[in-house]
C-alpha cells in the first residue's frame, strides 16, 4: 500500500507538470506573440513525444523495474518543467513542451507497478485508482495554476516573469518526488528486480528480452491501443484546450476558464477508479470477455456524452455535460486497464507501454481536428466529430478476446485470491 499511494502520488505530480502551462496559455500567447493554432501544435508536440518515451519505458519497466525507472523519469523530468520560463520565442516554448512530454510516460510505470503489486480479484481497481488520482493533477494544475499564477504576479509585478516563475513549484516537487520514490518503494512485494536476480528468484527474467516484440506480434494489443486513444487521448485534448476553449467561445476569464476546466479532471477522483471496480465485478461473473464486455459499454457511452458535450451553448449547460462526459472518458480509462494485465503477463510492460502511447497517439491524432486553419472547423464541430469516432471504436473491444485456456487461468487466480482473502478474514472475525 506504501508503494500503491506512491505511485499515485508521482503520477499526479507529473501530470501537474505536464499540464502546468495550460491555465496560463492565453497570457503565454500574448507574451510570446504566438497564434492559436501554434499553441495546439505545441501542445501536440507536448503529447507526441510522450508517444515514443511510453514505448521505451514500458520495455525498460521489464528490464530493470519500476521503481529506479520511475525516480529517474521524475529527476530528469523536473528539469525542463522548470526552465519552460526560459523561452522567448514560439520555437523555444515548443522545445521544451516537448521535452516535458516525456514525463506523460510516467503513467505506464504506474500502471506496471501496481499490476505488480495487487491480486486479480483487485487488480482492476488498483489500477485505475492509481491512474485516476494521477490524472487528477490534470485538474488540479487546471484550478490551482491560475493561483499561483496570481501569487507570481503580486510579487513580480509582470504578467511576462509571473507565468515563468510559476512553473519552477511543479519541477521542485517532481525533484523531490524522485527521491522518495527511491528510497521508500520496491519493485513486487517480494523485493526489487536486482535483489530477486541476485537471488536466482526472478524466473521471468529470461522471457524480458523479447517482451516488447512478444507484446509487438498480439493482434490485440494494438486494439487497446486504439481504443486507450479514444478514451485518454480524449482526455489530454481537453486537458489542453478546455480553459482555452471556454475562454475564447464561453467569454470567461481565466480563473474562472481554469476552475471550470478543472472539473473535468477532477472527477478522477472516483470514476477512473469506478470504472476498473465495475471492470472487476464484470470479471468476478463473466470472466475476461466480461470484462471486454463493460469496456464496450463504458466507451460508447464517453462518444454519446462527448457529442453532446459539443452541442452546448450556454455556461450551465455546458458544465453539466462537461462533468457527465468526464466521468464516462474516465471510466472507459478504467476499464481498459481492467483488461490489460490478463494479456500476457510475461510481457506486462512492453504491453502497457503500447497501450499507454495509444492514448498519446489518439490525442496527437485527436488534435489535428482542432487546427483551424486545415480542417476550418470550429472547437464545437471538432468535438461533435470527436464524439463519433469515439463511438465507432468502441465496437473495436469486440476484438479483443481470449483463449479458452486464459480464461481457465483468469478464474483459478481470481477463486485463488478470492480464497486467501477470506482466509485472511476469518481470524479477524474470530477475534471480533
Amino acid at each position: 500500500m506504501r508503494t500503491f499511494h506512491l505511485t499515485w502520488m508521482a503520477f499526479f505530480l507529473c501530470f501537474f507538470g505536464w499540464f502546468g502551462v495550460a491555465p496560463m496559455l492565453k497570457i503565454i500567447r500574448e507574451d510570446l506573440g504566438i497564434t492559436t493554432d501554434q499553441i495546439v501544435t505545441a501542445n501536440m508536440v507536448a503529447v507526441a513525444s510522450t508517444v515514443f518515451m511510453r514505448l521505451f519505458i514500458g520495455w525498460l519497466c521489464d528490464k530493470i523495474g519500476a521503481r529506479i525507472t520511475y525516480s529517474w523519469l521524475l529527476i530528469l523530468g523536473a528539469f525542463p518543467v522548470m526552465l519552460i520560463g526560459l523561452s522567448q520565442n514560439y520555437e523555444q516554448f515548443l522545445i521544451a513542451r516537448m521535452l516535458i512530454g516525456t514525463i506523460g510516460a510516467s503513467f505506464v510505470i504506474t500502471q506496471f507497478h501496481t499490476s505488480l503489486m495487487f491480486a486479480p480479484n483487485v487488480v482492476g481497481t488498483a489500477n485505475a485508482t492509481t491512474a485516476g488520482w494521477g490524472n487528477l493533477g490534470g485538474g488540479v494544475t487546471q484550478q490551482v495554476m491560475p493561483f499561483v499564477f496570481a501569487a507570481a504576479l503580486s510579487i513580480v509585478g509582470s504578467e511576462s516573469l509571473a507565468w515563468r516563475y510559476a512553473m519552477v513549484g511543479p519541477g521542485i516537487l517532481l525533484l523531490i518526488m524522485g527521491v522518495i520514490y527511491l528510497k521508500f518503494t520496491q519493485d513486487t512485494p517480494e523485493g526489487n528486480f536486482s535483489d530477486l536476480k541476485a537471488k536466482g528468484t526472478d524466473s521471468g527474467n529470461k522471457e524480458k528480452g523479447n517482451s516488447f516484440l512478444t507484446a509487438v506480434k498480439d493482434y490485440r494489443v494494438w486494439i487497446l491501443f486504439v481504443i486507450y486513444g479514444a478514451c485518454f487521448g480524449v482526455e489530454l485534448i481537453v486537458n489542453s484546450k478546455a480553459a482555452l476553449y471556454f475562454a475564447d467561445y464561453f467569454d470567461m476569464n481565466i480563473k474562472t476558464a481554469g476552475i471550470i476546466a478543472g472539473l473535468f479532471g477532477l472527477m478522477n477522483i472516483f470514476a477512473r477508479s469506478l470504472g476498473g471496480f465495475i471492470g472487476d465485478r464484470f470479471g468476478k461473473k463473466g470472466g475476461l470477455s466480461g470484462r471486454v464486455r463493460w469496456l464496450f459499454i463504458a466507451l460508447f457511452c464517453e462518444g454519446i456524452a462527448l457529442v453532446l458535450f459539443s452541442r452546448m451553448g450556454t455556461i450551465p449547460t455546458i458544465i453539466i455535460s462537461l462533468l457527465i462526459f468526464s466521468v464516462f472518458v474516465q471510466m472507459s480509462e478504467g476499464a481498459t486497464y481492467s483488461v490489460v494485465p490478463f494479456i500476457n503477463k510475461k510481457a506486462l510492460g512492453s504491453i502497457s507501454g503500447i497501450v499507454g502511447a495509444g492514448g498519446n497517439a489518439g490525442a496527437v491524432a485527436g488534435m489535428f481536428l482542432f487546427k483551424k486553419q486545415l480542417t476550418g472547423l470550429e472547437w464545437t464541430d471538432s468535438f461533435f466529430y470527436l464524439g463519433l469516432i469515439v463511438g465507432a471504436v468502441s465496437f473495436l473491444s469486440f476484438l479483443v478476446r481470449f483463449s479458452t485456456e486464459a480464461e481457465t487461468e483468469a478464474k483459478f487466480e481470481m477463486e485463488k485470491s478470492l480464497t486467501e482473502k477470506q482466509l485472511q478474514l476469518e481470524p479477524v472475525a474470530a477475534n471480533a
